[in-house]
């Protein structure tokens, strides 16, 4: 899945939580399914530019789709 957003990259990574699954914050994907660090359950990139080529390995142009949600002009004061 690739997410893009305000603030996207710092939010994702504390919804994945730490590395390590037993340092993971309760409630996170690694501290709720997660085992041990060499069996990632997870990935979210550290920076736009590590997102840019993790997505390029992962994805084609063409399964990637951007639409603009109704809900934006409320939550970013959008017109």
């Amino acid at each position: 899945m690739v997410l893009e957003g305000e603030g996207v990259i710092k939010y994702g990574r504390k919804l994945i939580g730490a590395t390590d699954p037993h340092k993971s914050e309760p409630g996170t994907i690694r501290s709720d399914l997660g085992v041990v660090v060499g069996r990632n359950i997870i990935h979210g990139s550290d920076g736009p530019e590590t997102a840019k080529d993790e997505i390029a390995l992962w994805f084609e142009p063409k399964e990637l789709v951007s639409y603009t949600s109704n809900a934006e002009k409320w939550v970013y004061g959008v017109n």
